[in-house]
């Protein structure tokens, strides 16, 4: 809601917390929308809520999304992770399952494993919760093993995540976007009203 009152024109949406804090509302990015602000999402809760308010004109960016909206991808922990404390400089120590996909799809490209342990490594990764899921317990959880494992992800890793966060950086990046005046109306709740008007 700041970047609406600082007067932006355009809103890029990558990732937010959960949990502890109240992740972005729908109800924020469909006020700025409503201000013909646009807004674009992509790679984690960028991606979820690109997915969710495209209808209304945000505007979504890169595979996570492109997944997400047309529903192949149907579960918001599929970009979850856990992280270290702020002093360390937010480490991940979780895997999100959209990394862990994307690298095991180029494991699977590249001929690195046969097709059953890539098919190994996506089940162990899909039956882990988020919370738990790192290459040692996918491994582990797989039997393939980490000193298998290890050398592979050495040149085989993709950052799904950083690499769409790129291009929604890279798309903030021009100087003007199409401005359309919105064909609905924003509904400004009780609510709503309260928190932010």
């Amino acid at each position: 809601m700041r970047a609406v009152a600082d007067g932006a024109t355009a809103i890029g949406l990558i990732d937010g917390q959960f949990e502890m804090v109240a992740p972005v509302w729908h109800k924020e990015l469909l006020f700025a929308l409503s201000k013909n602000i646009t807004v674009l999402g992509a790679a984690s809760m960028g991606a979820l809520r690109a997915a969710e308010c495209a209808d209304f004109g945000m505007i979504g960016i890169g595979t996570i999304f492109e997944d997400y909206v047309s529903g192949r991808r149907v579960d918001d922990a599929d970009v979850a992770l856990t992280y270290g404390p702020a002093e360390l400089g937010y480490p991940p120590s979780t895997i999100p399952l959209v990394n862990v996909q994307a690298t095991i799809a180029r494991i699977s490209e590249l001929g690195t494993l046969s097709a059953a342990s890539c098919q190994a490594l996506d089940d162990a990764a899909q039956a882990l919760f988020f919370k738990r899921r790192s290459w040692k317990s996918i491994a582990t959880l797989s039997g393939i093993g980490v000193e298998t494992l290890k050398p592979i992800l050495a040149h085989c890793w993709v950052d799904q995540k950083k690499l769409d966060a790129m291009k929604l950086l890279e798309a903030m990046q021009q100087t003007a976007f199409p401005t359309e005046a919105a064909d609905w109306q924003f509904n400004a709740t009780p609510l709503f009203r309260k928190m932010y008007l």
